[in-house]
């Protein structure tokens, strides 16, 4: 024994200072990337207000040029009123704003590729950040496990190896769901308000030209925004945690789901009961729904289904649940390799959730024979920190 605790011993210690020599040099590329998103960030908010000047001369310049045409085609007709040389002064000074306009507007066409370019490389290099973080993350958490005290780490090689990786999987996860919703966020409300503040912007330009048409149009496409935003913040508080699961309980949430599945997908969805319902632990029902919710969306992206249902058998020492679609089904055992080289969830997620729960989990499906998923999880399990309730 103190032969392999010595050899394990030696091995960590290795493992502890690569990870250790990794960590610096991801936290040095994190750190670069994040200077160039400060540099990047500056030089937009410069194009932005370089392109909003522009884009007010244009205007500006467009408005003066309709008056110089006026005013051309005005000494142009009365030959009695107004001089040669009045109407080569009107003449001139309507070329010359013609050509400021067409400086002008190629000026705010190429702030606006620049704009476009910029948040693009905004997008990218956050992207990077986000990644070089994950990975400090995930090798924090490796070296506080490796770090730990050695004769406990061999205890739980020989006893309880999962329990470990359990945990681990635990905190990942939650910082998984924790950058997920910042994602839904950024990508989802975030990016309505600053549009809605660009169209706000451009209904006050329009109001100057009083073309009641356009400018009732445009209020149109902002009620339109201000309507898909609001879902969009909806569905972001619905996915941290359904309001009714803590009211109603887990049965009438799931009803819910279903009915509002069907209506948005317009995909046909039954959920039945069987057995005596009643409610369940309280870490149980979030931890259930995400199961459900996890296996709709999976048919929803995946199956091309017509057809989903879902039953829930209350037994006496357990609750079980059956999903089932009629979509184009697939190799289980090809996607579950695939999921795992990749690092995705979804069945694999599902599965982790499932053993967290104490449970078990079957799934059927083969190409163009739909897919089931059989899930049973006993009552006296404790999940306790379910990994789909970000951290609770």
């Amino acid at each position: 024994m103190d032969y392999r605790v010595e050899q394990i011993d030696k091995v960590i210690q290795n493992a502890i200072s690569v990870m250790e020599d990794s960590k610096v040099q991801v936290f040095e590329i994190a750190e670069a990337a994040r200077r160039e998103l400060t540099t990047l960030h500056k030089e937009l908010e410069k194009v932005l207000a370089e392109a909003t000047q522009a884009i007010e001369k244009v205007d500006k310049l467009e408005r003066e040029y309709r008056l110089a045409r006026i005013r051309l085609t005005e000494v142009s007709r009365d030959f009695v009123r107004y001089s040669e040389t009045d109407i080569k002064s009107a003449y001139e000074k309507a070329t010359q704003i013609q050509l400021d306009l067409m400086v002008s507007r190629e000026k705010e066409n190429y702030l606006r590729s620049r704009r476009d370019e910029l948040q693009g490389r905004v997008k990218a290099v956050e992207l990077s950040i986000e990644r070089a973080e994950t990975i400090g993350l995930q090798m924090n958490v490796v070296l506080d496990y490796l770090s730990g005290d050695l004769n406990q780490v061999t205890r739980i090689l020989e006893s309880a190896k999962n329990r470990q990786m359990i945990g681990l999987k635990i905190i990942l996860a939650q910082e998984e769901e924790r950058k997920r919703i910042a994602r839904e966020i950024h990508d989802g409300p975030a990016q309505s308000l600053a549009n809605l503040i660009l169209r706000t912007e451009i209904a006050e330009r329009m109001l100057e030209t009083h073309d009641l048409q356009m400018i009732r149009s445009e209020l149109g496409d902002l009620k339109t925004q201000v309507r898909l935003g609001l879902e969009e913040i909806r569905k972001v508080i619905f996915n941290l945690r359904p309001m009714a699961l803590d009211d109603l309980g887990l049965v009438p949430t799931l009803r819910k789901f279903v009915q509002d599945f069907e209506e948005k997908t317009r995909i046909r969805a039954v959920f039945e009961t069987s057995g005596k319902e009643k409610r369940l632990p309280p870490a149980m029902e979030p931890a259930m729904f995400r199961l459900v919710q996890e296996a709709f969306n999976n048919a929803l992206k995946h199956a091309e289904p017509t057809f989903v249902s879902l039953e829930m058998i209350f037994q006496e020492d357990a609750v079980q649940l059956m999903i089932a679609d009629n979509g184009i089904g697939f190799s289980v055992e090809q996607v579950e390799s695939k999921a795992k080289v990749h690092s995705q969830f979804g069945l694999v997620g599902m599965r982790e959730r499932v053993e967290l729960l104490q449970g078990k989990i079957d799934i059927e499906s083969s190409v163009g024979e739909g897919t089931k998923i059989k899930i049973l999880v006993p009552l006296g399990a404790e999940p306790g920190k379910e990994i789909g309730e970000h951290g609770k």
